[in-house]
């Protein structure tokens, strides 16, 4: 199958086959056709396997062919492309452009962080697709810059971290300014119950795509995990890096003062490094991401929710300088490498403290971790482990603030699956994660959505 048999128009194919693309990738070739059969749509799919362009692209092709049913003379909202982070918002639009650029379908994308004088401008100046954060959307909304009352196309990305950044409020007040009949689709790297049980309220009768297993990771990706004393961490992330000659290698901190401190101690080991974080205006996110990209810095050095939506072609490495608290994150981060048919390789630093978190990991993904001991850096086998100090990052102490994270530089705590508040300007032992299970009997809180097509 080709991106030709796929009911695309040819404005649109223009532009695919100008980046080279022929062949749709699997999640492709199963949400494209599903979205432009008009039903409602829940797709898990890895990171890197194509996901974005896997809405995209009929998001386009369905409004480039809907009938424009507005009074106003100034376009209206159609689509609204809902994505938790920045980075992934930005990332996002660039992908509508890229394949939209020759049609006349206008896009914007609003977040926090920056000016909202030129996003409202540029919503004023009408638009068929707005990319957008919940935070910066509800405060625009807020201010009456936009409305939502032709929206034919609803996309939440990334629906389980918006759940885990505490969005969820959020986007029910977004949900209550859209028209009931719209199509709705939800895509994530993974899909957990709780998920599918907001999507059984969400979503009517939806088509269901799983192309990997859940919480499965790519078998293009070489995992490895290096025992260590806590103590020898940066000396052997940086012997690894100089050692092996890496020149671009993504490493993951649990806290942005853990990052803050990683990016002086390479530097102090002449080795390039940058961070990546809530506390980051956006300019320096923005600059630290360009210049990892362009080769100017060998490490980016980034939190969990900032690393959301980085999307480099063919990233070797990836180094979990921290494991996870939540082990489907350990999903996440390694899926920035072994993209779209490229090999990677994912390093895990795992001290006496962490081997709790990495039997998590290990019982997620339903494997065990080759072990590699580094000459050098053996583990003290009489360590003892001590509590991991928790310096939260960006979840809300109540649900006014949650909104924000995605909207200003500062993060104040994250909220977690297990449904803990971690103190923002405080430590804390790290707790036992807990589950429990949503209770899909409830009456619904929210009100049912069912595309017009059907």
């Amino acid at each position: 199958m080709q991106f030709k048999d796929l009911g695309l128009s040819e404005l649109i194919l223009k532009a695919i086959n100008e980046h080279g693309y022929t062949t749709p990738t699997p999640i492709q070739a199963q949400s494209i056709p599903a979205i432009l059969n008009g039903g409602d749509l829940l797709a898990a799919a890895q990171t890197g396997t194509g996901k974005t362009a896997g809405f995209t692209l009929p998001v386009l092709q369905r409004l480039l062919t809907s009938p424009v049913n507005q009074t106003s003379r100034r376009r209206q909202v159609r689509g609204l492309i809902l994505t938790p982070t920045r980075e992934l918002a930005a990332q996002v639009h660039a992908s509508v452009q890229t394949y939209g650029k020759y049609t006349q379908l206008k896009s914007a994308v609003i977040f926090g962080g920056v000016g909202a004088n030129p996003q409202i401008k540029s919503i004023q100046a009408g638009l068929d697709i707005l990319v957008a954060t919940p935070g910066r959307l509800l405060d625009l909304m807020g201010q009456g810059a936009i409305s939502l009352q032709h929206v034919e196309i609803l996309i939440l990305d990334e629906a389980d971290r918006m759940l885990d950044m505490g969005f969820l409020r959020d986007i029910k007040k977004i949900l209550a300014a859209l028209p009931k009949q719209r199509q709705n689709l939800l895509f994530s790297a993974t899909f957990s119950t709780e998920i599918k049980a907001l999507a059984n309220d969400l979503l009517n009768s939806p088509s269901l795509i799983e192309v990997a297993r859940s919480n499965s990771t790519n078998d293009a990706i070489t995992q490895l995990m290096h025992p260590v004393d806590r103590g020898n961490k940066h000396p052997l992330l940086a012997h690894l890096i100089k050692s092996n000659d890496w020149k671009q290698v993504l490493v993951f901190t649990r806290t942005k003062h853990g990052a803050n401190k990683l990016v002086l101690q390479l530097e102090n080991n002449g080795i390039s490094a940058m961070a990546i974080h809530g506390n980051k205006s956006q300019t320096a996110r923005t600059k630290a991401l360009a210049d990892f990209k362009a080769g100017k810095i060998i490490t980016l050095v980034a939190t969990d929710i900032a690393a959301r939506g980085i999307d480099i072609d063919q990233l070797p490495h990836v180094v979990n300088y921290d494991l996870p608290n939540v082990p489907e994150d350990y999903v996440h981060r390694i899926g920035r490498t072994g993209r779209a048919g490229s090999n990677g390789v994912a390093v895990s630093l795992v001290c006496v403290d962490e081997h709790d978190m990495l039997k998590d990991i290990e019982r997620l993904i339903k494997q065990s971790l080759p072990r590699e001991v580094v000459p050098g850096f053996e583990p003290d086998p009489n360590a003892v482990a001590q509590p991991i100090q928790l310096r939260s990052q960006q979840a809300p102490q109540r649900h006014g603030q949650a909104r924000h994270n995605a909207a200003s530089p500062r993060g104040t705590n994250q909220t977690k699956r297990s449904g803990q508040v971690k103190p923002s300007d405080s430590t804390i032992t790290a707790p036992k994660k807990t589950h429990r299970k949503m209770n899909t009997q409830k009456p619904s809180q929210f009100a049912r959505r069912s595309s017009s097509s059907k």
